[in-house]
């Protein structure tokens, strides 16, 4: 029998060049680090992360990619998406990390709890679950 491949959503954000510490995601989320590649600085050119399983990455801004991060225009055009068992236990850890409060966790007539949040570097996170 054959494996079947699983599809996997795997966000890429982009972050200001420069950054050397991404603590907030470990203290936030309780990311995993997975491998990180440095520039000669050390500040890093990409890393990869996982929440419960789910990767991500962090990439440093680049003009050739066109990859921008969200501080640069003071906005952004995502918002990361992440099923949780407790949403208010990933809102205020998140918060206590320094994530700013978008919108509080509440319950939605569609059947969901869901909160958002902006990290340090301005990606904004939704937390949600099924109620």
């Amino acid at each position: 029998m054959t494996e079947i491949n699983k599809t996997v959503f795997a966000p890429q954000l982009y972050i200001k060049s420069g950054v050397k510490n991404i603590d907030f995601y470990t203290k936030a989320f309780g990311a995993i680090e997975l491998r990180r590649w440095t520039n000669d600085d050390d500040s890093i050119h990409v890393a990869e992360l996982s929440i419960e399983g789910s990767i991500f990455h962090l990439h440093e801004e680049s003009l050739k990619s066109g990859g921008f991060s969200p501080e640069k225009y003071d906005g952004t055009t995502t918002i990361v998406g992440l099923f949780v068992s407790d949403v208010d236990a990933f809102m205020n850890r998140a918060i206590a990390a320094g994530a700013t409060e978008i919108s509080s966790a509440q319950d939605y007539d569609y059947g969901y709890r869901q909160g958002r949040v902006k990290d340090p570097f301005g990606h904004t996170w939704m937390f949600e679950m099924k109620i």
